[in-house]
């Protein structure tokens, strides 16, 4: 039966908010964690979540992206707990290592070298450091509203026109060196190379822009990328950290079929541990081998991570749930819509079933330039509702769909949502 906000008090979370909140600012420790409701979770478990007040949700965040297999997925937890008797970080080299980039690279079919890390900000920058090496260039291409990390000489202010800084303390001058285009727009890509081609060492994006609105590439968007970056000399780099095992089992070139020079990944591909890669051509990747290029990390390639991954690579390969995602999450997005029109609502809902962005408006959600105009304000209100009634979500709109979820979550979810819009 679903709960009403009303029987879903949280006093122990509101009281480790306040202790939390003496030592670390914010009470978070990332600062994407200050936009939303501040809860404390005590356990995981497939598509669910519990808090600390014995609340539940069915769980449509899922850690911001990286539970793809749902919550302490069996056969990864039990690989990472055998492999740690072995040790964990030997500051050198290790079999499993080598067999999960052997499986990386058969899985992508692409690439011909794998780099591992911890983080997708990392790897974003190894690759724009590979791409800068290779070409002799400096200037890197990449588009609004895409996501590439929090450090200075990437990350940008929304809504701006050019590149400008997005935080206090970012240093300006690391920016002066990207090309900020709107997604999406070939012409425009075009225009810049045409004007500033041999400057420009690198095109970066994420191939189908989760992060903010859903969106997927325009036809031959991707392909007509691809030509100029080669007409060029410049190198294409997706930032598949989202994309990357979640569309398809070979990512965004498998489902769009145009390949990139580097690639990075993350967050669908080790079961919820913190691993990440860069993929790609061995004549790019070959000069860290050489040492031209540095790139380095204790915790690079640690048994935990390699464990968590090969587990995760195995279950995607052997139990494939790409068609069962589709069917369930695409059921949860027919629901909401549903839920919209039977209430007369601009709500909208558009993206893939595993990943897809909801939204109130009329304009055409799917050109990245009208998400402005958007009603972020009621879907904001939305999401505070519907983690009132037990479906957790962020407030900017993106609902992920795990492997772990069926029709029972959808059916509960639905039902919590329909609440939710009630109570709006």
């Amino acid at each position: 039966m679903t709960a009403t906000a009303t029987d879903r008090t949280r006093p122990i979370s509101e009281r480790l908010t306040a202790e939390a909140r003496r030592r670390l600012p914010g009470g978070v420790d990332s600062n994407v964690r200050l936009d939303g409701t501040s809860v404390f979770f005590d356990r995981g478990e497939g598509a669910w979540l519990w808090d600390v007040d014995g609340n539940d949700y069915v769980d449509h965040l899922l850690g911001q992206g990286p539970a793809f297999l749902g919550h302490a997925p069996g056969p990864v937890v039990d690989a990472v707990a055998e492999a740690t008797r072995s040790g964990m970080v030997f500051g050198a080299q290790h079999r499993r290592e080598l067999e999960v980039a052997e499986r990386i690279c058969r899985v992508l079919r692409w690439p011909d070298m794998v780099r591992f890390g911890s983080s997708g900000t990392e790897m974003v920058q190894a690759a724009l450091r590979l791409a800068r090496a290779a070409t002799g260039r400096s200037r890197v291409i990449r588009f609004e509203g895409h996501y590439h990390g929090w450090l200075d000489n990437i990350l940008i202010a929304p809504g701006q026109a050019g590149p400008a800084a997005a935080t206090a303390g970012q240093l300006r001058g690391d920016l002066g060196e990207l090309i900020v285009l709107p997604w999406n727009d070939l012409a425009a890509v075009t225009r810049a190379f045409d004007e500033q081609g041999s400057e420009v060492a690198a095109v970066i994006m994420e191939p189908m822009m989760i992060n903010a609105g859903a969106i997927e590439p325009g036809d031959g968007y991707l392909a007509g990328v691809r030509e100029l970056c080669d007409r060029a000399g410049a190198v294409l780099i997706f930032d598949e950290i989202i994309t990357g095992f979640r569309i398809a089992l070979g990512g965004a070139a498998e489902r769009y079929g145009v390949m990139p020079d580097l690639a990075t990944y993350g967050k669908a591909m080790a079961g919820s541990w913190p691993v990440a890669a860069l993929a790609g051509r061995a004549d790019l990747m070959e000069r860290f081998g050489t040492g031209e290029v540095t790139h380095a990390g204790t915790f690079n390639a640690n048994v935990m991570g390699m464990a968590a991954t090969e587990a995760t690579l195995r279950l995607l390969e052997d139990e494939p749930p790409y068609e069962r995602l589709r069917d369930v999450g695409g059921a949860l997005m027919a629901g909401l819509r549903e839920l919209g029109r039977s209430r007369s609502l601009p709500l909208h809902v558009q993206g893939l079933p595993m990943a897809f962005h909801v939204s109130f408006g009329e304009v055409d959600a799917t050109d990245f330039r009208t998400l402005g105009e958007l009603d972020a304000a009621t879907y904001r209100r939305l999401a505070d509702g519907l983690v009132e009634h037990g479906v957790w979500v962020a407030r900017r709109g993106i609902w992920y769909v795990s492997a772990a979820h069926t029709m029972r979550e959808v059916g509960i979810a639905l039902e919590r949502a329909e609440a939710a819009l009630q109570s709006l």
